[in-house]
Formats: C-alpha cells, structure tokens, sequence
C-alpha cells in the first residue's frame, strides 16, 4: 500500500526526512522546522509514510510522541534502549484471523462454559 501520489509530492516538496523507525516507516517534518513563534498554538508539521500497510498501530511509541508534539525530541536511531520487561510490538489484529477470541466466541466453536450456578437470570414479574 504505501502513500498515495498526492502525499509523496507534498513530501517530496515540503517534507524533511528525521528517522525511521525499525519498522522502515519515515518521519517528516515540514522544511525548516519548526518556524512557529513559541506563543502560537501553531505547531510544525509532522506525519509518518509508512513501509508497507498504513495502520496506525505500527507507530512506536517514541515516535508517536514526537507526531503528536508530546515531545520535541527526534528518538534516536534504533528507539531507545529497551528493557528486559519489555514485548515486541504486536499490530492490531483485529479482524484478522489471529484477533483474540475468548472462550464461546461463534468462531471458537460456540461452546461456552457451562454456568458455575452463581448466575441466576432475570424473569419479569
């Protein structure tokens, strides 16, 4: 998939590369940086090309701040250190054939556990 036309010229026009992540998705910014007096509620463009399927869940973390302005600093190539408690990013799968689906769920099989008694369900009067 990939960017549409229109987004690669405007890039290639008004876009500055600042990273990747290590995913290959590019981070921009608009030519100059940030040229908005540090009053105005204006702030720099920024967006994200992405290297293969446009889903915003493959957005880090890091660079999810730095899109949305939550912070100024560019992250450094190859993201932050890591800790040995951190999971590998997962996309969003749902819709897909690996999304979760508990227990009784009509894909699962549609068997759920039967009631353990502690339920008892509403009649009206």
């Amino acid at each position: 998939m990939g960017a549409t036309i229109g987004t690669r010229i405007f890039t290639w026009l008004r876009g500055e590369e600042v990273g990747r992540d290590g995913q290959g998705n590019r981070y921009y910014r608009a030519k100059g940086g940030g040229r908005t007096h540090r009053d105005s509620l204006r702030k720099e463009q920024r967006w994200v090309i992405y290297d293969g399927e446009v889903e915003a869940s493959r957005v880090p973390a890091e660079w999810h701040a730095w899109l949305h302005h939550t912070s100024d600093e560019i992250p450094p190539e190859g993201g932050p250190q890591r800790r040995p408690w951190q999971k590998d990013h997962k996309p969003n799968l749902t819709g897909t054939q690996e999304a979760y689906r508990p227990p009784g769920h009509t894909l699962q099989g549609g068997q759920r556990d039967k009631a353990t008694g502690d339920y008892e369900p509403w009649t009206p009067n």
